[in-house]
């Protein structure tokens, strides 16, 4: 009983202090420890000023400490100072700026160089925690719009998300990457096209690259080699029937096989479609006006386009064969019946229509990517839901002013970066 009265009176002699402390505290000692500036810095003014409004809070280094070097962490004293800002988190609806003159320690390996600070990264003239409110905002909304809503130049954003954005890249681990898919979108106006590489499996954006061409391949494997993987370990890649990416994949993902995924299939038979309808119409003029009625499925048309695609094939036999051509090898591929398969490509050869002529033969020419497809049931769902995503942060922004930017928003929205920001709300 003795010792736990002790204890009860040892308790309430802290609990007494603290609120002594606490109600002596300064906003000097307040910001501090907000800050999280750690043992090594302290608040020794805060200032509010004028006009346009905004509080500096000025920091300063202990005396008497050693500084661990950047480059390589020797401890040394400080052999001189130079004076940083860096913007923080409004206080209210005010700019916040911190100001402190930052030792620069000697180190005897690499020479003069400045120190980091816990508040910021280094040459960011941001706080980490402005950083992360700024990367939040540039996430769901355009950045010009994010600058505004700050209060800060949109182009020192761009510099600080794609620092961010570039770090949290080179960090991220491939070794795992073992199915693959390629393909291209727009960038800008002009047939200018970026290609993406994404994770079949964890649906993540891998790599952007410019163009559309074989080369895009080869960094995709140099990158591999920088993120952990090798190209010997991709064993799947899906992608349209391109030449260049099947070439590509040939001579740089040397053990990867090549699955053609049934979309571009039957977006192939849908363009033969059309060119027998288009056919026909320049020799019926009856037919304007049904397009829609025609290309588009079954099961997505309206009752009167459904009677009008009815009509319409009962009086042009030969669209009608163009039609069933096309319904029959989508059920063989969504099937994955090689047999119904090998079928319809002899029914396309002695169809008479040449568009569905010219198919089977492609068909037949990619034979292998199409059970590529059978077996592996890779499908391009992922890669168009980034390719939505980043074409429409290309339609808010209203284009990006260079490929590096796109790059950057791309990763940020699609790719799953780890930034290693802090969390806004405290903890």
């Amino acid at each position: 009983m003795v010792n736990g009265a002790k204890r009860d009176e040892d308790w309430k002699t802290v609990v007494t202090r603290v609120r002594e402390h606490e109600e002596n505290m300064d906003s000097n000692e307040l910001f501090t420890m907000a800050l999280g500036a750690g043992g090594q810095w302290r608040v020794v003014s805060s200032r509010f000023e004028g006009e346009p409004k905004r509080l500096e809070l000025e920091l300063e280094a202990r005396s008497g400490l050693k500084w661990a070097c950047p480059e390589c962490g020797a401890q040394s004293s400080a052999y001189d100072s130079v004076e940083k800002r860096w913007r923080h988190l409004n206080f209210f609806q005010y700019e916040c700026e911190l100001k402190a003159r930052v030792p620069r320690c000697n180190c005897g390996e690499h020479g003069v160089r400045v120190v980091e600070v816990p508040w910021a990264r280094p040459g960011s003239g941001f706080t980490l925690m402005f950083e992360a409110l700024a990367m939040l905002l540039c996430g769901q909304m355009p950045v010009a719009d994010a600058a505004e809503l700050l209060g800060e130049e949109d182009t020192r954003l761009w510099r600080m998300l794609c620092a961010l954005v570039e770090a949290a890249q080179e960090r991220r681990d491939w070794s795992k990457v073992r199915r693959v898919l390629v393909d291209e979108t727009s960038a800008r106006r002009g047939h200018r096209y970026v290609t993406l590489f994404v994770d079949a499996e964890s649906k993540e954006l891998l790599l952007m690259c410019e163009g559309k061409k074989a080369g895009t391949l080869h960094e995709f494997a140099e990158a591999l080699r920088s993120h952990g993987a090798t190209p010997e370990q991709i064993e799947w890649v899906g992608m349209d029937m391109s030449g260049a990416y099947a070439a590509g994949v040939d001579e740089h993902l040397p053990k990867a096989r090549k699955a053609f995924d049934h979309f571009h299939i039957v977006a192939l038979a849908g363009q033969a479609l059309d060119e027998v309808r288009r056919e026909l119409q320049r020799e019926q003029a009856t037919l304007k006006g049904s397009r829609w009625a025609i290309l588009g499925n079954e099961w997505t048309r309206t009752e009167e386009q459904k009677a009008l695609r009815k009509a319409i094939c009962a009086q042009y036999p030969k669209l009608g064969r163009a039609l069933k051509l096309k319904e029959t090898l989508q059920a063989s591929l969504w099937a994955r019946d090689t047999q119904s398969l090998k079928w319809w490509c002899g029914w396309a050869a002695r169809s008479r229509l040449e568009p569905f002529r010219r198919l089977a033969r492609t068909l037949k020419k990619h034979w292998e990517g199409i059970m590529g497809f059978f077996e592996s049931g890779i499908t391009s769902a992922a890669i168009e839901a980034i390719n939505g995503k980043v074409q429409l942060a290309k339609r808010l922004a209203r284009g990006f002013r260079n490929f590096v930017c796109f790059r950057a928003i791309a990763y940020l929205k699609s790719a799953h970066l780890d930034l290693e920001l802090p969390t806004l709300i405290p903890t």
